[in-house]
């Protein structure tokens, strides 16, 4: 019957995702879509749910994740369904789990040991085998994954302090190709990183040419988010202009005491040449870094706090203030004792976190470490952060720009069609909250926490979190990128209105 359905919400206030003004209705399901939005009074469905006072809006769409792993080993992906997130972007950074056609180095060359420290995970030698490992052991959530450039590298090349020859070039440029026809949306790079700090901009656009075919997109950890951002950042549309492709800027931000304020300029720049080519950015809710330790990037940090070490394990969640008062000797020396290992880094600015927030094209990435003993907060509360303390609490947006920038923005950028809306025919991804408590509950003393006033989440119509814990379920769909025009208008058909 036309009024069965397998879930109704009833009685939420749907924040569709689309930036448009929240308004009250019911939400009906069968199977992995949403089939009606109105008042189903009189509709009966075999699991009902009362969203009362509560929000009911696309499930979070996590732009910029190191989930690679995670999925298979930690399957409930509990740090992200928890916040409401329901579809993750992995193979950040330049690092991804995929593909590793011949044995990956011990020790496992950094940052690739931010994915797996051991290098048993490293086991897939094409992209394909990868993703089809994620669909033969789907996650809770649904995940759209890029091919890291770092992999790459580490893949073909047997020095890494050098620009790659053409053969090897052509090597990784052919994976590319693999990875792309498997179902990846794109590349990203690392170029931060000294795997792929040797990498001239020419390398990496011509590694990157097959993604025009496949319409993929390029997302980078630009070369330098500190006195040469402006650099890094004209750098980074050249890539996208040369190989003639969307451009994602991950993480964005200003480091440094002494670029304080550089948001301004930067965004300005962006701005001015989003007019000429298509570009993104996300963004995470903290004045603080995390990935892998190192001498140079503690120097330029107000305080370090180191998250894992193989070598002296006993200090993950030290100040390594408080560790080299221990130890004894430089901060340098103790680095190095401390090495392989993973920091929280504290060297932005509030008021530049504020201002990238802000901007209209901003989406929203947690870029958590699930691996870390004692990782970030921004990997259990990014998203309830941006709603609670950024949205409710300072005022920076509304809530309905709050959730459009987690959740539409993101699935048109990435083109993620069917999802980050609540329309008819969309896909059933949804999270339940509560607008009056939802905030974050994990910190730099206590990171691991589920967040607050987060009551129910759903991927592709089954419920994954509920009553403040997994339900078990793994309904998680790995995603291919669809071309959808950045113009193309978000529209609210009729009966979407009360009745």
């Amino acid at each position: 019957m036309s009024d069965c359905y397998d879930v109704v919400i009833r009685n939420g206030v749907i924040v569709d995702g689309t930036g448009a003004a929240r308004y009250d209705g019911d939400v009906g399901i069968r199977g992995d879509r949403i089939v009606r939005i109105g008042n189903l009074h009189g509709a009966s469905a075999t699991t009902e749910i009362d969203a009362s006072g509560l929000a009911v809006a696309p499930g979070f769409i996590d732009a910029h994740t190191h989930d690679d792993r995670l999925m298979l080993s930690g399957g409930d992906m509990v740090p992200k369904v928890s916040q409401g997130i329901t579809t993750v972007v992995g193979g950040n950074c330049g690092v991804s789990l995929a593909p590793m056609p011949r044995p990956i180095p011990d020790p496992v060359t950094p940052p690739l040991n931010l994915l797996d420290e051991s290098g048993s995970w490293f086991r897939f030698a094409s992209f394909a085998e990868y993703l089809d490992a994620l669909r033969a052991q789907p996650a809770a959530t649904n995940c759209a994954m890029l091919v890291g450039h770092s992999t790459l590298r580490v893949a073909t090349m047997d020095d890494l302090s050098i620009p790659a020859n053409p053969d090897e070039i052509a090597s990784m440029r052919a994976l590319v190709d693999e990875a792309m026809r498997a179902g990846a949306i794109g590349v990203s790079t690392g170029l931060f990183y000294e795997p792929s700090i040797a990498s001239p901009t020419e390398e990496v656009i011509e590694i990157c040419q097959p993604l025009r075919e496949y319409g993929g997109v390029y997302c980078t950890h630009m070369r330098n988010e500190g006195d040469q951002v402006m650099e890094s950042l004209l750098e980074t549309f050249r890539i996208g202009r040369e190989v003639g492709v969307p451009v994602v800027i991950s993480h964005h931000k200003v480091v440094g005491i002494k670029n304080y304020g550089r948001s301004a300029e930067t965004l300005k720049l962006i701005a001015e040449n989003m007019e000429k080519q298509e570009i993104c950015l996300d963004c995470y809710p903290y004045p603080a870094s995390s990935t892998i330790l190192s001498a140079h990037r503690a120097r330029n940090a107000t305080r370090v706090t180191v998250t894992w070490s193989k070598s002296l394990p006993q200090y993950a969640g030290t100040d390594l203030t408080d560790i080299v008062a221990e130890l004894g000797g430089t901060q340098e020396e103790v680095i190095d004792r401390l090495l392989p290992a993973g920091a929280v880094y504290h060297m932005m600015d509030e008021r530049d976190v504020q201002r990238i927030l802000a901007f209209d094209q901003t989406m929203i990435g947690s870029d958590g470490l699930p691996h870390d003993e004692s990782p970030h907060p921004r990997l259990w509360g990014s998203f309830p952060r941006v709603l609670g303390h950024y949205g409710r609490s300072l005022g920076l947006f509304s809530l309905e720009t709050a959730i459009h920038k987690m959740t539409g923005l993101t699935a048109r950028n990435f083109g993620l069609a069917g999802r980050g809306v609540v329309q008819e025919g969309a896909f059933a991804d949804l999270t339940i909250f509560n607008p009056e408590t939802v905030d974050d509950a994990a910190s730099f003393a206590k990171p691991i926490a589920p967040a607050k006033g987060i009551h129910i989440v759903l991927v592709n119509g089954v419920v994954v979190w509920r009553d403040g814990g997994p339900s078990g379920a793994r309904p998680g769909h790995v995603l291919r990128r669809e071309r959808m025009p950045s113009t193309e208008p978000y529209t609210v058909p009729a009966n979407m209105v009360n009745e």
